[in-house]
C-alpha cells in the first residue's frame, strides 16, 4: 500500500488554491514533498486563472519543518544534467509565478520550511505559535534552499549572519520587527485576516497583479544562479567528517531524550555540539 502525500491541494474558489502540508509528527520535508511540491507550483504557474496560492499546514507545531536527514540520499535530483535541482526550481518558479503566494505559518518553520516561506510572496504568522530558523550550520552543514540568498535581502547581512551562523529559533514578534515575515497577528486574527487578504487580491486585474509583482521581483529577488551554487554546497556539506560527527550525536540525544517540540531544536544543536 503506497503512503499518502505530504502534500495536499486544495483549488479553494476559481481563482484562488491552497497547498497544505502534512507529514506527522513533525512535517519532515522528504523526497516526495519536493517532488510533488514542484509538480504542483508548476501546473500552478500555468494555470491563467490562478491569482492567489495559500500554503498552510495541518500539524499544529509545525509550518514546514527541516529536511529529513534519514533520507538525504533520496534527494530528487533534475530529470536533465543541465536543469536546476529540482527544490531550487521549485522556489524559484514560486517566486516568479504569476500568482501570488501567501504563506500562513503557525509553528516552527525551519531549514527548508523557513525557505520555502522566504521564496513566498507574503509571509503571515501567528504571534504566539510561529517560531523561525536555518539550523544547518548547527549540524556541520549550510542552508541549499534559498536561506543564505533570500534572508539577508529581507532583514539584512548581520541579523541574517546571526540566524544563520547561530542556528537558533526566533519568535514572531522579533521575525515581524526585523522583516522576516511580512506580519505577526494574534493567532485568533490569523486567519480572517488572510482570507481577506485573499479575497481582496482574487478581485483584482490578474494581469496588473502579475506584472506589478514581476516588477517588484525584478528589483528585490537574487540571481537564479546563487540559488543553483548554494544548493550545490549544500549537497557538498552533507559529506564533510563534521557533519557526520554532529548528526550522530544529535541522533544519539533524540533517541535519548525524545523529540519535544517545547524543546527547540537550538538547544539540542548544543547538547550535541557538547558531545566528545
Amino acid at each position: 500500500m503506497s503512503q499518502p502525500s505530504t502534500i495536499r491541494l486544495e483549488r479553494t474558489t476559481p481563482r484562488t488554491a491552497r497547498i497544505t502540508f502534512a507529514n506527522p509528527p513533525a512535517n519532515l520535508v522528504i523526497p516526495e514533498t519536493v517532488v510533488t511540491l514542484h509538480k504542483i507550483v508548476r501546473e500552478l504557474d500555468e494555470d491563467p486563472d490562478i491569482q492567489v496560492v495559500v500554503f498552510s499546514s495541518e500539524i499544529p507545531d509545525f509550518f514546514f519543518n527541516h529536511f529529513d536527514g534519514a533520507a538525504a540520499n533520496d534527494l530528487p535530483v533534475p530529470e536533465h544534467e543541465d536543469d536546476a535541482p529540482v527544490w531550487t526550481d521549485m522556489v524559484l518558479r514560486l517566486s516568479k509565478a504569476s500568482f501570488v503566494s501567501i504563506a500562513v505559518i503557525r509553528g516552527r518553520a525551519r531549514g527548508a520550511g523557513n525557505e520555502l516561506a522566504l521564496a513566498c510572496d507574503l509571509r503571515y504568522a501567528s504571534r504566539e505559535k510561529a517560531f523561525f530558523g536555518q539550523p544547518e550550520v548547527g549540524i556541520g552543514i549550510v542552508p541549499g534552499g534559498g536561506g543564505t540568498e533570500r534572508l539577508p535581502r529581507s532583514i539584512g547581512r548581520d541579523r541574517a549572519l546571526e540566524a544563520i551562523l547561530g542556528s537558533a529559533d526566533y519568535d514572531a514578534d522579533l521575525a515581524e520587527r526585523w522583516g522576516w515575515v511580512t506580519r505577526a497577528l494574534p493567532d485568533v486574527e490569523l486567519d480572517a485576516f488572510v482570507d481577506a487578504t485573499v479575497a481582496r487580491l482574487a478581485s483584482f486585474d490578474p494581469q496588473a497583479l502579475a506584472t506589478a509583482k514581476a516588477m517588484v521581483g525584478r528589483a528585490t529577488l537574487p540571481p537564479d544562479s546563487h540559488l543553483v551554487t548554494a544548493y550545490n554546497e549544500f549537497a557538498d556539506s552533507l559529506t564533510t567528517p563534521g557533519f557526520m560527527a554532529r548528526a550522530a550525536a544529535l541522533g544519539a540525544l533524540v533517541a535519548d531524550k525524545g523529540l519535544d517540540v517545547e524543546y527547540s531544536l537550538g538547544e539540542y544543536l548544543g547538547l550535541a555540539n557538547q558531545t566528545p
